[in-house]
């Protein structure tokens, strides 16, 4: 998911807070984030392809415009911007925030509360991850960090799919988000993919029995 930047104003949650998901799920909540370029997704997608964890990544909606190769309800939800804040406004979404101040991403409930017998990955920003701890307290959160700042800007110009003022913006955010790393209950480095789909692996099997 990409990353997202504080909107102007802070946006208008639910003033009551409403029961959090885990109560309806039969599995864990299981919650990653970091910054941008990090490799969060890759880890967590070939985390689910080559385990025999029963889990599943719940498919978060935008209103932004479908990429190349990006797949509708597998990528995201291709929502438009009047859907989105309906589901918002009905209190339909878990958690939501507005990237660079026009598009709008979010979790819907439902992606959290389908009783398939299977634990949830979320996979999202630091934002909507305090969000979510807000309302699941009992949630595994993990937050996976770049060797370094350096290596994270070389991946993030490396990508050559966003403007150079798109990767400054991005990366100013990775600052901020980077220093929070210490509100998650696990920290995983991503210096080598395979170790880092191990090491999420393992602090999974060790909070919850998901075989």
């Amino acid at each position: 998911m990409e990353e997202k930047t504080n909107p102007p104003a802070k946006p208008t949650q639910p003033q009551t807070p409403t029961p959090g998901p885990q109560s309806a799920l039969l599995g864990p909540l299981i919650v990653v984030s970091g910054p941008s370029g990090v490799g969060k997704t890759t880890v967590v997608e070939r985390l689910l392809d080559e385990t025999k964890l029963k889990l599943r990544r719940a498919v978060t909606a935008t209103t932004r415009d479908k990429r190349e190769g990006e797949i509708e309800d597998v990528s995201y939800h291709f929502w438009t911007k009047d859907r989105f804040l309906k589901e918002r406004d009905e209190r339909r979404m878990l958690e939501w925030a507005v990237v660079f101040g026009q598009d709008y991403y979010g979790t819907p409930r439902s992606e959290v509360e389908r009783a398939d017998g299977k634990g949830v990955i979320l996979v999202i920003d630091v934002q909507g991850a305090a969000r979510v701890r807000e309302l699941c307290p009992d949630c595994l959160s993990v937050f996976i960090a770049p060797p370094s700042f350096e290596e994270l800007e070389a991946r993030l110009r490396g990508r050559g799919d966003v403007s150079a003022e798109r990767i400054q913006r991005r990366l100013e955010e990775a600052r901020k988000e980077m220093a929070r790393a210490g509100e998650f209950k696990h920290q995983i480095v991503n210096r080598e993919l395979a170790q880092a789909i191990r090491d999420l692996e393992a602090v999974i099997r060790e909070r919850f029995d998901t075989q």
